[in-house]
């Protein structure tokens, strides 16, 4: 899904849509429990892939060869 997106905006788009469907969700009442962990799987693929962006620019490395990682491994990390 995160595949095509090619530059920070894509990804500022898509994760400002995500956002926006959650609060919907959580707004809504009757929320579906599995659609709010995908929908927080999403995001957090999603700022990933902005960091990993980002920090290939700081280091003067080409942002658009940073990869979506899988949610495994996202939802994987240490807070």
């Amino acid at each position: 899904m995160l595949a095509g997106m090619t530059s920070d905006e894509d990804i500022l788009k898509r994760i400002q849509g995500l956002v926006d469907e959650e609060h919907s969700l959580r707004g809504g009442g009757g929320t579906d429990p599995d659609r709010l962990r995908h929908l927080e799987e999403q995001l957090d693929q999603c700022w990933d892939l902005l960091r990993q962006r980002r920090a290939r620019r700081e280091y003067d490395e080409d942002p658009d060869e940073a990869t979506a990682r899988s949610t495994e491994t996202v939802e994987g990390y240490r807070q």
